[in-house]
């Protein structure tokens, strides 16, 4: 079996609003764990890495989980270049979690290559019984507007959590000189950040990874 060097790379970034849940989808994804007592707002960027097979080829992921907020923002955008895919995340119990989503579209548009995968979650799916803002079908209708895929998924019970992952390498895997295009955009960068010793979330400085 090929070790995680030999694998091809894929970046992928988690955007989206504070408190929107980024940091717990991408917990629950990577280690299967959820404890929203220990849920903290992310501080500048954090990332994981993760093996992931899709239509029997493996990739390595590396997953860079954004802060929200807006003090944040210029470190953010630094780490756009050379993405392959972006997954966007807002809370359906938060109408203005929604409503944030346009800015948010138009912020990785911008700062990323041609043909950028994209795909929007819903996250806290387990409130919609009772904390319900936002529909499933204007979620999807955003999602179509900006060309993006479209799910809801709950860290807290893991249903969906898996979907955008997979469903966002297949997206990537599948467009002609996305690969190509984002490679070598990262490399245009001053900065690489060496992942093979990240043991967990960890806070990286501004760079051009």
């Amino acid at each position: 079996m090929a070790s995680d060097d030999a694998l091809p790379t894929l970046k992928i970034l988690l955007i989206g609003p504070s408190g929107a849940g980024k940091s717990a989808l991408l917990m629950r994804y990577c280690d299967d764990e959820f404890d929203p007592d220990t849920a903290a707002a992310t501080i500048g960027i954090d990332f994981k890495i993760k093996r992931l097979a899709v239509r029997g080829k493996p990739y390595r992921l590396t997953l860079f989980d954004t802060a929200g907020q807006e003090r944040f923002r210029t470190l953010s955008t630094s780490f756009y270049r050379g993405a392959h895919g972006v997954i966007l995340v807002y809370d359906i119990s938060n109408r203005a979690s929604f409503m944030s989503m346009e800015r948010w579209f138009d912020e990785a548009k911008s700062n990323t290559v041609e043909d950028v995968a994209l795909y929007l979650v819903g996250a806290k799916l387990d409130k919609a019984s009772r904390n319900r803002e936002v529909t499933q079908e204007e979620g999807l209708a955003l999602a179509e507007q900006h060309g993006a895929s479209f799910c809801e998924a709950s860290s807290k019970t893991s249903e969906n959590v898996r979907r955008p992952f997979v469903e966002i390498v297949n997206q990537i895997v599948q467009t002609p000189g996305l690969l190509t295009n984002a490679t070598a955009k990262r490399r245009s960068g001053t900065v690489v950040v060496d992942s093979t010793t990240n043991n967990g979330y960890f806070s990286l400085p501004n760079c051009a990874c």
